[in-house]
């Protein structure tokens, strides 16, 4: 089967050039990159045809700026694959994510996507560096759609192979929405069918953490989830699919967990006293044993040492 993987880029020069050598380390023989540069001022485009001088499998298209979904669905458009992965440009792949991505959906012919395994690492790192941490669950396989309606249960599209009908059947991604727009459009594809998993628990995707990354910008206002929400559950065809109580379940649910991340992200950012408000909102809305025991240790958190403020610890000034 051969692979597109689709990269939008924007402002992305120090960082695109791993992502383009990740592209030409795979170990799978068919594939090609399409990058989209959305309208960068910092010579990413330059950057990018250094990285993958050559190598005629890789195009680089130029558009004026218009969002990291208008450059995904350009990409999409110009893209030949029978499968999609969407790698942003400011990460990199392992050598062997498209080769263990396609043998998943080989081995599920049902299936609608594959994914997998995922790591953090710093903004400053450089493949071969040691990840910050690794994420190696949940991914659950076969109809993901009530979890992944709670919760985005992906770092991006990076770590994730869809079956080009599939995503074409779905419609693209929403460049009205700014932030979640790839959690929205992850849903429309779990409607169409189940997810597959790969086999092994090494990262298929690393996964940088940048300080102007559009969830460190983001996460900590409740307004930005807005027209992701609205989106997702306002789709007359989920709310067919789960009928009228469960529906009601699962999008309270939705936003006792979109409320818990914007504490969590408000005490990173050093606004404790809301942060606090907004996790015991989350609690009352959702409790469960550990969220007890977060939220207790949130409450503490003046008391701890930082190496114990674990997922609340702060952001560097």
């Amino acid at each position: 089967m051969k692979l597109s993987i689709v990269t939008p880029a924007y402002d992305v020069a120090p960082f695109v050039g791993d992502a383009i050598r990740s592209a030409r380390a795979q170990l799978h023989p068919g594939w090609e990159m399409i990058l989209v540069d959305d309208g960068s001022r910092d010579g990413t485009a330059r950057a990018a045809e250094r990285a993958a001088e050559g190598d005629p499998r890789i195009r680089i298209l130029r558009q004026a700026n218009a969002g990291v979904s208008a450059a995904r669905n350009a990409g999409i458009a110009a893209a030949q694959g029978d499968a999609l992965l969407f790698l942003d440009a400011d990460d990199w792949l392992a050598p062997d994510t498209l080769a263990r991505l396609d043998s998943a959906l080989e081995r599920a012919p049902g299936a609608v996507a594959a994914y997998g395994p995922w790591a953090a690492v710093a903004e400053t790192a450089r493949p071969g560096d040691a990840p910050l941490r690794a994420k190696s669950r949940p991914f659950p396989t076969g109809d993901i759609l009530a979890r992944l309606l709670v919760r985005n249960l992906l770092a991006n599209g990076g770590h994730l192979l869809v079956r080009r009908a599939a995503f074409e059947a779905v419609g693209g991604f929403a460049p009205a929405i700014r932030y979640g727009e790839d959690w929205e459009c992850w849903i429309r594809l779990a409607l169409q069918g189940p997810f597959a998993r790969v086999k092994g628990s090494a990262p298929l995707l690393y996964v940088r953490e940048r300080g102007g990354s559009a969830y460190r910008r983001m996460a900590r206002d409740a307004a930005a989830f807005a027209p992701a929400m609205q989106a997702i559950w306002g789709n007359p065809t989920l709310a067919a699919r789960l009928g009228p109580r469960r529906f009601a379940r699962l999008k309270a649910r939705a936003e006792a967990e979109n409320a818990w991340v914007v504490g969590k992200e408000l005490i990173r950012h050093g606004a404790q006293a809301e942060g606090l408000s907004r996790l015991r909102q989350a609690f009352a809305a959702a409790p469960g044993p550990k969220r007890a025991g977060l939220l207790a240790a949130a409450h503490l958190l003046p008391l701890l040492p930082g190496r114990l403020h674990g997922p609340f610890r702060r952001y560097p000034a």
